[in-house]
């Protein structure tokens, strides 16, 4: 099996998942100018309301005409977001209120809709805590970043360039950093959904199964390199992706049909992760395969030197 030969095919499959979310992203930027995606209120700060209903449930226009309703020049609660919950609960994400005004609105739910209701949560963020989440959650990300780049130069010192292990796991990371966004990106355009803390959560999470399962190909490459010395590069790193492949993907696809078990059988209100989630997973698992390693022979060769060497040489003819 030959996976090395194809390297620039799987490089623009990744260009093809990951461009249309960047373009997302913009998208979301110039239509919202808060940010790539819809934001939950651990980030922009704001209200949000969960509530169980007795009788029937109250349609969502129903909903949003009611928070107009107590929109005051104080405290703006207007354009709220309503999203379904099972059959009979409503998720309402609005701007930042009090508990004095979300007494009354449950109070107004139930004689309007005349059915009892129950506040299954009520969590209100300010939008400065908003913004240190935000700040933080960026600083997270780049601090996991730089700590797996020196981890892996370190564990990795003792083969010859080093660094061009640390820096192809980052490449890799990055990769799956995009495609998560990405997606995100694309899900809060079209389905509306707001990137919370377990976003963040996700993110990270898929940010240290992309690196654990690319650490296991680059040691395979590691002892190949040592051992393996008569063959060409390409050849030995295309045999140690190859002798870890049924590794990978066994333990990859474990933990994905538990998540797509979690996603069709799972609440409403961890969907949203576990998608995330599985998505990441998929995407770290492809980036180790066809990513990261076929990045060691594009390195070695130095085949950005010859990319456009076709078009020279024919333009010079």
């Amino acid at each position: 099996m030959n996976i090395i030969k194809n390297r620039y095919v799987y490089f623009f499959i990744s260009l093809l998942i990951i461009i249309p979310g960047i373009i997302f992203m913009g998208i979301n930027w110039v239509q919202s100018k808060t940010g790539p995606f819809p934001l939950g209120i651990d980030f922009r700060g704001g209200s949000l309301l969960e509530v169980q209903f007795e009788g029937t449930r109250p349609a969502v226009e129903e909903i949003t005409a009611l928070y107009k309703e107590f929109s005051t020049t104080d405290e703006q609660i207007s354009e709220p977001v309503v999203q379904p919950l099972g059959e009979d609960s409503l998720a309402v994400r609005s701007k930042s209120m009090t508990d004095e005004t979300k007494g009354a609105i449950v109070a107004e739910m139930e004689t309007r809709f005349g059915s009892k209701v129950t506040v299954l949560n009520f969590t209100s963020v300010s939008p400065s805590i908003g913004a240190e989440v935000t700040v933080a959650a960026g600083w997270a990300i780049f601090f996991a970043a730089a700590a797996i780049l020196l981890y892996i130069w370190w564990a990795f010192r003792g083969v010859e360039h080093a660094y061009r292990y640390g820096t192809a796991a980052i490449l890799a990371m990055l990769h799956d950093v995009l495609v998560v966004v990405g997606v995100e990106a694309i899900l809060g355009y079209f389905l509306g959904w707001e990137a919370d803390a377990l976003f963040l959560t996700a993110l990270l999470t898929v940010i240290g199964f992309s690196v654990h399962d690319t650490i296991v190909v680059f040691d395979r490459v590691r002892e190949n390199s040592n051992i393996l010395r008569r063959i060409d590069y390409e050849t030995m790193v295309n045999h140690s992706i190859v002798q870890t492949l049924d590794r990978s993907i066994t333990t990859q696809l474990t933990v994905m049909l538990t998540l797509f078990a979690l996603v069709l059988f799972g609440g409403d209100s961890t969907r949203h992760f576990v998608i995330i989630l599985l998505v990441g997973i998929f995407s770290g698992t492809y980036s180790s395969i066809f990513n990261a390693a076929p990045i060691f022979v594009v390195w070695e060769n130095r085949e950005w030197t010859t990319w456009f060497k076709r078009k020279e040489e024919a333009a010079t003819i």
